[in-house]
């Protein structure tokens, strides 16, 4: 059997075991029990499919996508568009049928990210053997794939790239060819069109790092001169542009929207200068929100005992009967754990005592910087980067960044299982040693099991303020208290007894009981059972939600007739089914939103003009609800239809998509809110504007005409809205949609300027007379960083095309000279 047939069995033998493994959401009629995938994700994938399989084979990029039926409409400058490169892998959809697809892409996903690990391993010197466990751990550890139960699709689609891109670096630092350099770039983009950009970031820094750190190695052990040293160096930097020219369709978009977000220059992450007059435009976020979900540093011991601070929080509903204690460490909440099985941490000293390489080095620090980086708010570390280091302060959640120390653990386990098994290792006093130590954790959990259980009274009473305080779910109790404290016990004891089982293995190994063709069937079994108890408390099934695309609520058909033009707001309810049934809303959830569309959140108030300005026509209240406050409600609202235990009432005060106003009052931006949020304030009279207007207009007391004139909206779409007005008076013409600098006017054919009204709004002057007024979509960074990334690929081809065309050449002559005359196969 060829290395190459190997490789293959090798790695559809990991498949195998993955499909064992998550056999539990790949066989069943049920969905995934996480309200990312139920709320979100699932009506994605009913949309893919509805698409049809061409769909997965079309890429548009004419238009950087406004989306006008979520959160009131929306873009990010089409820094997303990107995601249609990614189509191919939407095939899943179209063979597997939902709601399984949903994990079975996430299953295979974590497949590619084993390969790449395995691949990694294979090339640094690893058996295959050892570099199929390494795959395994990267895949099946917990800290990975409880992140199925946070149903975070996309961050599972993004992690599993990184080991690839480990994978490509060092095979260009091994054959110093460029085109394994760029290589990498590219990888590392397609990582970044997943849209998971906190991942793909987090990529970055540890390529960097693995970069910097290599070419040192590289520099000190070959010496190779000015020449050498500017050659590698070159390599580096190649590596970087180039991923910056093939990314800049997302990057040069999102950098131009981020700017304008809650996590951007004028967010809460601004500091005043040292004069204290001066703002600096750090943005970012606020620190307490940016380190919010920090690995507290005690929680390392779950590493070894993963239920010490109890289990996810179900976000979804109650805990599944499988789970003893919600967690109650200090971290928010979390609905993942930080447990990577025991044997990876029992392997890990293996090489750090007989294979100290630049490899083992590199590991190394990927689990100890990472787990470092992790901790966040609890280490001088992570706050120097966060106040110095570009982007860090962008991101909420320092712990994103385990799938690193994930990584890292697995190679240093494919690296201790060679020098496990190597005769030359276990005949060594230090294996002695090693193996006594292996055998000493079991002692050391069971003295902590004896004082846990002796102590109990006192260690409550020590840590009474953690042990009780409340989750969502719990409020605080005594029973709470021993109902943790039981399950730490618990977990102890089993951390305990499994630790005896691998220590009995080890020792038998060392004593000659059992052989080296034994041993790593032993050490599977004991390592898919340890982390296969902790996965299937994070593998949860529920039924599908309610597919609308076969058969749509009747509020929805209701809404669903209405057209385009006006918005819904669901009251206590999911907005995603209305979406997937083509009805705008006003309000979808997003971690990032942009600066002056949260502070219009934050203070809604639905009494006032401020749904009216947003067009939302129709409130979906709880049956229940409107009954209780009818009498208030009817001011504004009359219900239009009640199905299925809702309430449809249509909003008497909703404006037009576009009104003229012939009055502007100048408001600074910080005040329009409290303007907007009085009941008072009419916005068919007044526009609240933040710089003086180009043309005469008459103020907010000043006498009004009978009419600014009329208007009519003859088009509108996602990125196109035209509108014919007839001006009485010079007005401003107000339009129901969002400012965002990437959207473009003209009047008549000439270019306008468009002002944000309102504080949220869209808006231009115009004077007397009959205009034809065209909004587009079309903004500037897009464009140039499309033009940039198709460069990029353009290029990328070429050089994959060299390269094929000398490998061929490299065939055809597989002997060549080399110095004092003596011949060498050509080869890498």
């Amino acid at each position: 059997m060829t290395d190459r047939k190997k490789d293959l069995l090798a790695l559809a033998g990991l498949l195998a075991v993955l499909l064992l493994c998550f056999s539990r959401i790949l066989f069943t009629h049920q969905i995934i029990r996480a309200p990312d995938i139920q709320n979100e994700y699932y009506w994605y994938v009913l949309d893919v499919v509805k698409q049809g399989a061409a769909a997965c084979f079309h890429i548009d990029l004419s238009s950087a996508g406004w989306d006008m039926l979520t959160n009131g409409g929306t873009s990010v400058g089409g820094g997303t568009v990107s995601l249609q490169f990614m189509n191919l892998r939407n095939l899943i959809y179209q063979i597997i049928p939902p709601p399984t697809s949903v994990a079975w892409f996430i299953v295979l996903h974590l497949w590619f990210g084993a390969i790449g690990t395995y691949l990694y391993c294979r090339i640094i010197g690893a058996s295959r053997l050892a570099a199929s466990l390494a795959g395994l751990i990267f895949a099946v550890a917990p800290e990975q794939a409880s992140l199925v139960n946070a149903g975070h699709v996309m961050k599972i689609a993004t992690i599993v790239f990184a080991p690839w891109a480990f994978y490509l670096f060092e095979k260009g630092f091994k054959t110093r060819r460029c085109v394994y350099f760029l290589a990498t770039g590219f990888l590392l983009a397609f990582q970044f069109f997943n849209i998971h950009w906190q991942i793909a970031y987090y990529t970055c820094l540890a390529i960097g790092t693995y970069g910097v750190v290599r070419s040192i190695g590289i520099f000190r052990a070959e010496n190779p001169g000015a020449r050498g040293i500017a050659h590698v160096l070159g390599l580096n930097v190649a590596t970087m542009v180039f991923f910056l020219t093939t990314v800049a369709i997302s990057l040069l978009p999102l950098a131009d929207w981020s700017t304008d977000t809650n996590r951007g220059a004028n967010s809460g992450a601004n500091v005043q200068a040292a004069s204290g007059s001066t703002p600096q435009a750090k943005g970012g976020l606020a620190r307490e929100e940016a380190m919010s979900w920090s690995l507290p540093p005690e929680e390392v011991a779950a590493f070894v005992i993963p239920g010490m601070f109890g289990l996810s929080r179900q976000e979804g509903g109650e805990n599944p009967k499988n789970i003893d204690s919600y967690y109650w460490g200090r971290m928010n909440f979390t609905q993942t754990v930080s447990y990577m099985g025991l044997l990876p941490w029992l392997l890990l000293p293996l090489p750090l005592m007989f294979r100290r390489d630049r490899y083992t080095l590199l590991a190394m620090i990927a689990v100890v910087g990472g787990i470092l980086f992790s901790m966040g708010k609890y280490t001088p570390f992570y706050n120097l980067l966060f106040d110095y280091f570009p982007g860090i302060n962008r991101f909420r959640v320092p712990k994103m960044i385990m799938f690193i120390p994930v990584l890292g653990l697995g190679v240093l386990s494919a690296l201790g299982l060679d020098l496990l098994l190597d005769p030359a290792v276990r005949g060594t006093r230090a294996f002695k040693r090693y193996v006594s130590g292996i055998a000493f954790l079991p002692v050391c959990l069971l003295v902590l099991l004896a004082v846990e259980h002796f102590g109990r009274q006192y260690w409550i009473e020590r840590f009474i303020e953690m042990l009780a305080q409340p989750t969502r779910y719990e409020p605080s109790s005594e029973q709470l208290v021993m109902q943790r404290w039981g399950n730490l016990t618990t977990e102890t004891a089993i951390a305990a007894g499994l630790s005896a089982l691998f220590a009995a293995a080890f020792l038998l190994y060392r004593r000659g009981v059992v052989t080296a063709k034994i041993l790593p069937v032993i050490l599977l079994v004991l390592f898919l059972g340890d982390v296969g108890r902790i996965n299937s408390k994070f593998l949860f099934l529920v039924d599908a939600p309610h597919r609308v695309t076969e058969k749509k609520p009747a509020e929805i058909e209701f809404l669903a007739k209405q057209g385009k033009e006006y918005r819904t707001l669901p009251m206590g309810s999911d907005p995603m089914p209305y979406v997937s049934a083509g009805v705008p809303v006003m309000f979808t959830s997003n971690a990032v939103q942009q600066r002056r569309w949260q502070e219009f959140l934050d203070s809604f108030n639905p009494g006032s003009a401020m749904p009216d300005i947003m067009n939302v026509r129709y409130f979906v209240f709880p049956a229940e609800e409107f009954e209780k406050e009818k009498a208030a409600l009817s001011v504004k609202f009359a219900p239009v239809f009640q199905a299925n235990g809702s309430v449809i009432a249509e909003n008497k005060s909703v404006l037009p998509k576009a009104w003229l106003v012939p009055a502007v009052a100048l408001v600074q931006p910080q005040e329009t809110i409290s303007v907007l949020q009085n009941p008072a304030f009419d916005p068919r009279r007044v526009a609240l504007v933040e710089s003086a207007p180009p043309i005469p207009m008459i103020g907010a007391n000043d006498p009004q005409p009978a009419s600014a004139g009329e208007t009519r909206v003859t088009l509108y779409q996602g990125e196109r809205i035209e509108v014919d007005a007839a001006v009485a008076t010079n007005s401003m013409l107000v339009l129901g949609e969002k400012y965002y600098r990437g959207w473009q006017a003209t009047v008549d054919g000439k270019s306008t300027e468009i002002y944000p009204v309102n504080h949220v709004l869209r808006g231009i002057y115009l004077t007397p007379g009959v205009h034809k007024v065209v909004f587009v979509f079309d903004p500037v960074p897009f464009k140039v960083g499309k033009y940039v990334t198709l460069a990029s690929f353009a290029f990328f081809a070429l050089m994959l095309g060299r390269e094929v065309v000398l490998r061929r050449r490299a065939k055809g002559c597989a002997c060549v000279p080399v110095q004092g005359g003596a011949l060498q196969v050509e080869g890498e």
